[in-house]
């Protein structure tokens, strides 16, 4: 079924960039036909087109038409004006195909009421041509099928994919972390970003007892990236501190961004470096106001990349992403819009204690559920908050502790490994993608146990990512959050298991992964700047809010 009289419509979306590989599904649908690309030696469809037969590892593959069938499997209703010309609101969705429900489109579906759409709902494909050779795939409610619920994929037995430890030796225990710095965090500090960098960097060297002689590696998170998500990488931070590292990471295909902290306990446990600089630098708030104000240019373009498939359709934000699996957990676990709301709350409430917090006025459970609404179910206090500031780590020899001021923290273990699809809309579906596989990989690296851990310094870019990994990390079985969190109770700071003490992203800022291991440093030193945990041991850290992701067990002793 074709939209439109052949004619491209100007509707205001962003127009995705086609690939060689990609290409031909985009203008596959001028007559009105799905097409899906599939192995001709094992039959296996995929999505997007593979060079490699996930299957059958075979590489005969083309492009197949399919019935355009389809039910949704995650949906949101994005009420967030992100697009010029693209007005709110619509509906984003996950659809997974008829003829094999892995093979899923991040889609809109058109034509209907948003609230007629929820998971479940059986839809057809409707073609909107955007370009000369772009013709979009939407999709529209099937009418042999109103009223009747399609069936809904099993989750994946991603346990199945853990590999057993690769040796008895453990790297981990050649490391300890000794010193932590931050910078001013605040909205808009309109300061240059390399110098909040140098600020958190100099904090944490003098935090660790060092000197700047002493730093013999830098590793960071992403490295040279635009959009206000970095300071500019290795080189300016080199060229400002002048160090002559022996060793050097940045990058962002890492295991979040704490990754680059794992990076630098492995160049230390090799003996490649003796006290490695880690830091990660944000000034989105800055950049924000500078792009609104015309004084910086952004390129535009065409969507390309990881966004080909959901810029398009008008999926902006990870806000939108996230909150179509929110909506499978919701369908699949009941109805947890409270339990959300609890994690935001007591994110606050923490934040209202710790000086250095962005947002520190408290809010009650009305105040959550009258917010303002995102992308649902995501209202304005389930978002974490853009800011600028810059948090750096010291990762050391375990050998080098007893010459050092402050307390050690050491590590006990890392959970890095992928056993979950590498994708936002064609693996997981019940939590937030790329949580649970780094939470088995953890809890195989270490005799302790959840029972073990005394505080979770969870990423909350949105309150359903610190739900999936309490559940993911098995603090509570999957479903099981609502009782857990148990208003709220269950995860204050005297609660059974303190959660973000500091405020989390939610309400103290998004230092995007970092802020979280600085706190659980000085939880565990005793040393916190708002709510201390009474007497922990041990301290858990994740990060990555999507994909990648990875998670760090801590123990003070």
């Amino acid at each position: 079924m074709t939209q439109g009289s052949g004619a491209a419509i100007d509707t205001g979306r962003p127009l995705p960039q086609p690939t060689l590989a990609s290409a031909g599904f985009w203008a596959s649908g001028a007559d009105g036909i799905l097409r899906i690309a599939q192995c001709a030696d094992c039959s296996k469809q995929m999505h997007p087109q593979s060079v490699l037969c996930p299957e059958c590892r075979g590489r005969s593959i083309s492009l197949q038409p399919v019935s355009g069938r389809a039910v949704v499997v995650g949906v949101t209703v994005n009420s967030q004006q992100w697009l010029a010309h693209f007005h709110p609101p619509y509906v984003i969705a996950i659809v997974a195909l008829a003829e094999d429900q892995s093979v899923r489109l991040t889609t809109n579906i058109v034509g209907c009421e948003p609230g007629e759409v929820t998971v479940g709902t059986q839809v057809r494909v409707v073609f909107e041509q955007a370009a000369e050779d772009i013709w979009l795939p939407l999709f529209e409610l099937d009418p042999e099928a109103i009223g009747e619920p399609g069936p809904l994929p099993e989750p994946d037995d991603y346990r199945a994919h853990l590999r057993p430890p690769a040796s008895s030796d453990r790297f981990e225990e050649r490391v300890a972390i000794t010193g932590v710095g931050q910078s001013a965090i605040g909205r808009r500090l309109m300061v240059d970003p390399l110098s909040l960098t140098v600020d958190a960097c100099l904090a944490a060297i003098e935090n660790a007892g060092l000197t700047l002689d002493d730093i013999d590696g830098l590793s960071t998170y992403p490295g040279a990236m635009a959009g206000g998500m970095s300071e500019g990488g290795v080189m300016p931070v080199e060229q400002a501190l002048r160090i002559h590292p022996t060793w050097v990471n940045g990058g962002g295909d890492l295991p979040g961004q704490n990754g680059s902290i794992i990076a630098a306990m492995l160049a230390v446990a090799s003996g490649l470096c003796r006290h490695v600089l880690c830091f990660r630098t944000v000034w989105e708030a800055s950049h924000s106001q500078l792009t609104r104000s015309g004084r910086w240019e952004t390129s535009g373009g065409r969507a390309a990349g990881m966004l080909e498939f959901r810029h398009p359709f008008g999926a902006m934000s990870a806000a939108n992403w996230i909150a179509c699996q929110a909506s499978h957990y919701f369908h699949r676990y009941g109805d947890a819009k409270h339990v959300l709301g609890a994690i935001a709350v007591n994110a606050r409430d923490n934040a209202s204690a710790n000086p250095e917090a962005v947002y520190r006025d408290p809010i009650t459970m009305d105040d959550y559920l009258g917010a303002r609404v995102v992308s649902t179910p995501f209202g304005l206090y389930d978002c974490d908050v853009p800011v600028d500031g810059a948090v750096a780590v010291i990762v050391s020899a375990a050998d080098t502790v007893a010459d050092l001021p402050n307390k050690p923290v050491f590590v006990e273990a890392v959970g890095t490994q992928i056993m979950e699809h590498l994708s936002w809309d064609q693996g997981t579906l019940t939590h937030l993608p790329q949580s649970l596989g780094p939470s088995a990989h953890l809890w195989s690296r270490t005799d302790l146990r959840p029972a073990d851990v005394d505080i979770a310094l969870l990423y909350d870019g949105f309150t359903f990512n610190a739900l999936s990994w309490l559940e993911a990390l098995g603090f509570c079985e999957f479903g099981g959050a609502g009782d857990f969190i148990d208003e709220g109770r269950g995860i204050a700071v005297d609660g059974r298991l303190p959660l973000n003490p500091h405020g989390g992203q939610l309400s103290a800022g998004r230092t995007h992964g970092y802020g979280f291991f600085r706190e659980a440093v000085l939880q565990l030193r005793g040393q916190a700047p708002g709510r201390q945990v009474a007497d922990p041991h041990g301290a858990v850290v994740t990060a990555g809010g999507g994909v990648p992701s990875g998670a760090i067990l801590l123990r003070a002793d």
